[in-house]
């Protein structure tokens, strides 16, 4: 899921991915979902800009 570097943990694309899918639809809050994840919630707001679903195309 991730990798160790020094001091910094570096996760996976598909671990962001999953992290906003469930930030999204769990229900859970945004605070919770991050606390479980073991990330920040500034982390996971920044993964949610970064990686949130195309929505392109919804409104036509």
């Amino acid at each position: 899921m991730c990798q160790e570097t020094d001091e910094t943990i570096k996760h996976t694309e598909d671990f962001k991915r999953e992290a906003v899918r469930i930030a999204l639809s769990s229900g859970l809050s945004r605070t919770r979902v991050a606390s479980d994840l073991g990330i920040g919630k500034s982390t996971l707001a920044k993964w949610i800009v970064d990686y949130r679903p195309d929505e392109a195309g919804s409104g036509q």
